[in-house]
């Protein structure tokens, strides 16, 4: 299909929508004109957007018949076209030679002279519709309101004349700018009830059936804002800073008056927290430089797009600390509803040596116009480690990783004999023995150990005898009961026992060696000022496992771990007898409790005993203006002081849930104080509000025969 045959059929296609359009809006404006008499403003506006929209349905629908058959049978009308106009919407390469011939050739017609294919204007049908519209027009809107009045006067005079119909709202426009911090755009609606941005301007326009003399806005805070007449329109303007009720009062009053709300959104204050670090106290590493930091803040309106990074350095310690304060302004990124603040500290640049604290707070603030407000983080801390915390944590890690070799099991030492009997023919024979003698050792540690629960001391440490002398065997007795060290000594220097007395002269600490530094300032035994207290047959199976250890350690210490391994297991299993028993925990002061005195209990003698009466605070008095208003309310009399309720509600807004609800209960009332339902509802609205008394002191419950009875008995009434 060419370009001209295109564009004459949309020509046709716009001529049909544009004569169906004039034809059919005047009977449309026709029809607003009756509703807008009869039904009124909001009535007529209905009635014209319902007509409109049916009019440009017909129009299109009537656009859209002139499709391809149609243009096909208005094209083989001419002769231009030699009745071949539907081979313009057929695919050359489906046609045959001779067809596609024909096509050519009806196309270069065509695009030399194309046909005019528009419909002709429907002039009689255009001339009728709009004579017909213009007449009912005018009569809708020029036909006098009142009926024809007879010609003689009436014999009543003027009073006998009808009275004028009250008005009523007709329509209502209300035109909401919030402020321009909010970036709200300005929206207008139709009902008077709205909820706004605080701080946002009004705009009231009101149209009412018959003009009154006066019109104000009568808000239930007592406030008052006249309308001004404007033409047919009533108006007024207004910046609402909180929450209202309010109702439109009239001269002569309105038909049908009710109660219209106005909730007011408060701005909030915006929030800042901490993304990075993740913790408000963070222990810087040795050596570090950089501190990096990250926060985000977020409002209901927006965020400005810098924020100030308080840096607070402390330094010095005890009663000699300074501080040192300075200011950075950050750049946000993100939306201005929630804004991303980072920053990196050079600890360097700030002068923050080990030992101090380096304490960070962002603060930011919203656009609320005319006083922005202002949040603050919570604040971050990196504390730097001074040198003698660092070589204090260092040695606490190495006291750490040297203690538990110190706290070995039974079951470990079970378990290290049975490795080190399996090796005897692999070791020489004096590595065999150290070695021995170093489990014995251990052995010898645990044994102390579990004997600070029977209440033992701790071991000295004596000089072991001299290589020459000889070893004692585990036949030879050896008594327990002096409060020596009795186990055998060490073949080796190396394995000496523990020794919490005076250091040997002879075994000097090497630098840099963990046990050495445990041995010189650390303590390896726990001394318990008071032992734990067993039963009897606990203690007697303690004290059996103790004589195996020591049997166990003699062996050891002696190079003969096969001969120790039979203590060593009964050691271990009267120590899991231990672990299975019970414990008793006494207190080392009982409590002193005075003596029972017998000759009084159950006697009814009262005299040294104090009085358990509670004096009973009296509670604060409501508001006596709101318990007046529920009582009358209740009564059913006349209608309470609601000046003095309203006083009473501007002053506790604050701690009502919903104190819009029984503002607007109040003028319901205040409008028809006839109205029963009202009367109950505002009753239910101060009950609700009514101060909740605080629980008090339940009465005792009165005795019954025998219960009396044995009071009476007690006191010494017959």
């Amino acid at each position: 299909m060419s370009n001209a045959v295109h564009r004459g059929w949309q020509r046709a296609r716009r001529r049909v929508v544009a004569a169906t359009l004039l034809v059919a809006v005047p009977p449309c404006l026709a029809a607003t004109a009756v509703a807008l008499r009869v039904g009124g403003f909001d009535i007529a506006t209905v009635v014209l957007s319902a007509t409109l929209l049916a009019t440009a349905a017909l129009a299109t629908w009537r656009g859209r018949r002139l499709d391809r058959h149609w243009l096909v049978r208005q094209l083989d009308t001419h002769p231009v076209a030699q009745d071949s106009a539907d081979l313009l919407f057929v695919g050359a390469a489906t046609l045959n030679p001779l067809q596609q011939r024909q096509q050519a050739r009806v196309e270069a017609a065509l695009q030399a002279r194309m046909p005019d294919l528009r419909p002709r204007w429907p002039r009689r049908a255009l001339g009728l519709a709009w004579v017909l519209a213009l007449a009912v027009t005018a009569l809708a809107l020029g036909w006098p309101r009142d009926r024809s009045r007879p010609a003689g006067p009436s014999p009543a005079g003027p009073a006998a004349a009808h009275p004028a119909a009250p008005p009523r709202l007709q329509a209502t426009r209300l035109a909401i700018r919030a402020p321009a911090y909010t970036g709200q755009p300005e929206r207008v609606q139709h009902g008077l009830d709205a909820r706004l941005a605080q701080g946002s301007q009004l705009h009231w326009s009101l149209h009412f059936s018959t003009p009154p003399r006066q019109a104000t806005l009568q808000f239930h805070d007592g406030r008052r804002i006249a309308l001004q007449q404007d033409g047919q329109a009533w108006s007024a303007r207004a910046v609402i800073e909180r929450a209202a009720v309010y109702r439109v009062v009239t001269e002569p009053a309105l038909r049908d008056p009710r109660l219209y709300r106005l909730d007011v959104v408060p701005d909030q204050p915006p929030s800042v927290r901490v993304l990075v670090p993740d913790r408000t106290l963070v222990l810087a590493t040795p050596g570090q430089r950089q501190w990096a930091l990250q926060f985000e803040a977020s409002d209901d309106h927006g965020v400005q797009a810098q924020a100030q990074l308080k840096i607070t350095l402390a330094q010095g310690s005890g009663e000699n600390i300074t501080f040192r304060e300075q200011t950075l302004t950050l750049a946000g990124s993100g939306t201005p509803t929630r804004r991303r603040f980072a920053h990196t500290l050079d600890l360097a640049a700030l002068g923050a040596q080990p030992g101090n604290d380096v304490i960070v707070q962002l603060q930011v603030r919203d656009t609320h116009a005319p006083t922005p407000q202002t949040a603050r983080s919570s604040s971050v801390i990196l504390r730097l480690p001074s040198l003698e915390q660092v070589q204090g944590a260092a040695l606490e890690g190495m006291v750490k990783k040297t203690l538990p070799a110190y706290f070995r099991s039974q079951r470990q030492i079970i378990i290290d004999a049975e490795a080190l009997i399996r090796l005897r023919r692999q070791l020489p024979p004096d590595t065999f023995t150290q070695r021995a003698d170093a489990i014995g050792v251990d052995q010898r540690i645990l044994r102390l150990r579990y004997g600070q629960f029977l209440g033992e001391e701790s071991e000295g440490a004596p000089r072991p005898p001299p290589t020459d002398a000889p070893l004692p065997t585990s036949d030879t007795p050896v008594p327990r009961d002096d409060g020596h060290d009795h186990a055998p000594a060490a073949t080796s220097a190396g394995h000496d026992d523990h020794d919490h007395g005076t250091p040997a002269t002879d075994g000097a600490p090497v630098f840099g060696s963990a046990t050495d530094v445990l041995s010189e300032y650390g303590h390896t035994h726990d001394h318990a000022e008071a032992a734990t207290l067993l039963d009897p047959q606990t203690r007697a199976t303690l004290k059996a496992a103790l004589d195996q250890m020591w049997s166990s350690e003699g062996e050891l210490r002696q190079g003969r771990p096969e001969a120790a391994l039979p203590y060593a297991n009964k050691a271990l299993a009267f120590i899991k007898q231990v672990q299975q028993a019970e414990r008793i925990y006494l207190a080392r002061v009982g409590p002193e409790l005075p003596p029972i005195d017998e000759n009084r209990r159950m006697g009814g003698d009262r005299t040294d005993l104090g009085s358990r009466t509670l004096a009973l605070a009296p509670l604060p008095a409501p508001d006596p203006a709101i318990v007046a208003v529920w009582q009358q309310l209740g009564t059913g009399g006349d209608t309470p002081d609601l000046d003095a309720l309203g006083t009473w509600l501007d002053r506790h807004q604050a701690r009502l849930a919903d104190p819009l609800s029984l503002a607007a209960t109040v003028e319901a009332l205040r409008m028809d104080p006839t109205c029963s339902d009202c009367r109950q509802a505002l009753r239910a609205q101060l009950w609700r509000a009514l101060q909740r008394p605080l629980p008090q002191v339940t009465r005792r419950a009165a005795p019954d025969r025998m219960g009396q009875a044995y009071l009476d008995a007690l006191e010494g009434r017959p």
